[in-house]
């Protein structure tokens, strides 16, 4: 029984290890919803079979090679699709704008005064207006930029313009279009353009390594 178990034990960790490199995952504190709910549910199925000695490892290897195959594919139309993206992660949202703060973006997430007092000590922040920006992440970590510092806004995303950002920063799409053009970079070979320092930064698709 005590050697079943040890090679049981010995088999799931390293297929667990292979498992987490196929998907790429990152460390523990930037994981979002999906990939929390996918490491849980691998943990558990593992467990399932070192506790029940007399059950077969497949019982727990079948379904983590399906949690790793969906989670390879939902990763794989999320890189596609914006709105996919967007319904499996959410967005980042600003909850510090110039100093002031969001208090309806807040509650609607409902993160609280405490958390973000909490996570701004962690910044060396002691004041919501010592803040130009702050971003709370999908993995629910807080991005500062302190006043002397310059957000940089994503306009372009994989060659679609986020408006959100434009009318946030009274710009319009022509604006956008303009610049594309005066560089001669079609929109759809965007792969990530940004503004900051009064200034347009684009990295194209054929830029990429």
């Amino acid at each position: 029984m005590y050697m079943n178990l040890f090679i049981k034990t010995v088999i799931l960790y390293f297929y667990i290890v292979i498992a987490y490199r196929i998907m790429g995952k990152r460390e523990v504190g930037k994981l979002s919803v999906t990939d929390l709910i996918v490491s849980i549910l691998i943990a558990d199925l593992a467990a399932i079979t070192i506790e029940q000695y007399k059950f077969s490892v497949m019982i727990s290897l079948i379904p983590i090679t399906t949690l790793v195959a969906l989670e390879m594919v939902l990763g794989f139309l999320s890189m596609k699709n914006d709105f996919f993206r967007k319904t499996l992660d959410g967005d980042p949202t600003v909850i510090i704008k110039n100093g002031k703060l969001k208090f309806s973006e807040m509650t609607k997430l409902r993160y609280s005064l405490d958390d973000l007092a909490s996570q701004l000590r962690e910044h060396g922040i002691k004041s919501i207006e010592e803040v130009k920006y702050a971003v709370l992440e999908n993995d629910g970590k807080l991005s500062v930029f302190p006043n002397e510092t310059e957000y940089p806004l994503p306009i372009i995303i994989d060659g679609k313009i986020d408006n959100l950002v434009l009318k946030d920063m009274k710009k319009s799409k022509k604006w956008v279009m303009n610049i594309l053009k005066e560089k001669n970079i079609p929109l759809d070979q965007v792969f990530y353009a940004f503004y900051t320092k009064q200034k347009t930064y684009i990295i194209k698709k054929s830029d990429l390594i």
